[in-house]
């Protein structure tokens, strides 16, 4: 199959975050005296959005009678601080270049809040990304697994989904390409490993960024 539109997954597909989310994460428990978690705690802990982070970084989650207050804390430190060590994998943004070169169309959609989906792909992909897609507040836009947000970026992409290919690093992912009708590509260098996603259902997989090219 020979792909001109991809539609990337941001956290642990194109972007290392997780030191970031890490530290804003940590930032917010010691600002409401809650107990600090590990680097690999904070890797199992993503993939599901912000919130959903945060609940299972929390004691008792939502539940907590402070979680707004944490909530709220991590969000205004990772506005202040999403780029202070992420970046781009090693070789994505030669991937990004090439891709776009051969005349391909490109897009992120995140469950990562909107607004800092938006500003680390102007930061970082200017060049190549035309849509950024993050947790989107309109009614009716759900975030992944729901194919809401993909569906979003076909439309402002301008294409069909016929030559599209979804490319992520979790289950969340493949289950968002499964319910936008989209085959799934799952990277092997982001949150998840390879036993991980072929449990989840995973079927192709890609251990560098430029092995996309010959796909």
């Amino acid at each position: 199959m020979t792909y001109n539109t991809y539609i990337f997954d941001l956290d642990g597909t194109l972007l290392d975050t997780l030191g970031d989310l890490a530290a804003s994460v940590n930032y917010a428990l010691r600002s409401c005296d809650m107990p600090e978690h590990s680097i690999e705690d904070i890797r199992r802990f993503v993939g599901n959005g912000v919130r959903l982070l945060m609940e299972r970084a929390v004691p008792d989650g939502a539940a907590n009678p402070r979680f707004d207050e944490a909530f709220a804390s991590f969000r205004q430190h990772y506005m202040a601080h999403s780029l202070d060590t992420t970046k781009p994998y090693d070789g994505i943004l030669e991937m990004l270049t090439a891709l776009k070169a051969k005349g391909c169309r490109m897009a992120v959609v995140s469950n990562k809040f909107y607004a800092a989906t938006q500003e680390l792909c102007r930061h970082f992909f200017a060049d190549t990304i035309d849509v950024a897609i993050g947790e989107h507040e309109a009614e009716g836009i759900r975030k992944k697994p729901a194919p809401d947000t993909v569906f979003e970026a076909l439309r402002q992409l301008g294409v069909g989904k016929e030559a599209a290919v979804y490319v992520g690093d979790s289950d969340v992912d493949i289950q968002t390409a499964r319910n936008s009708g989209l085959p799934c590509i799952s990277v092997l260098w982001g949150f998840r490993d390879r036993d991980f996603l072929q449990k989840n259902g995973a079927e192709t997989f890609i251990s560098a960024p430029s092995e996309l090219l010959s796909l």
